[in-house]
């Protein structure tokens, strides 16, 4: 069974998608640019946009009964490959010790011309009432 995921902590979908789908045990989130949750844009820093792309993708995950401690995977999208070091220090900081697998992909723009894009599937930490 398949459960839609939606939480006023992180921004509303720009489009015809959820924020994220429960599916069994697993978490899949839409993904998360820098908007705040009330849709304005982080300014123009790839640090910064990293840094709340991940407050949104915590949000969603713990709207769906989990964290980003049970993220198993990862898919980072980049404006700009030169800011993979950037980007990496700030999620370093928010998974710490845990390392989910991770892709990360250069691509030629993002939504709202976006400077970082970020997905993930985790493990459900307890159960969604239906």
């Amino acid at each position: 069974m398949m459960k839609k995921i939606q939480t006023d902590n992180a921004p509303q979908a720009i489009g015809p998608y959820s924020q994220a789908m429960k599916v069994g045990d697993f978490i899949f989130t839409s993904g998360q640019i820098a908007l705040t949750p009330n849709g304005v844009m982080v300014q123009d820093d790839v640090r910064l946009q990293t840094a709340q792309v991940m407050r949104n993708l915590k949000a969603v995950l713990e709207a769906a009964g989990s964290s980003l401690q049970n993220v198993v995977k990862t898919t980072i999208f980049l404006a700009d490959m030169d800011d993979f070091t950037d980007v990496n220090e700030i999620y370093e900081e928010w998974f710490g010790d845990h390392k989910p697998a991770r892709s990360t992909v250069a691509v030629k723009t993002l939504p709202k011309n976006a400077l970082v894009e970020i997905e993930c599937i985790a493990l459900v930490e307890a159960p969604i009432p239906d």
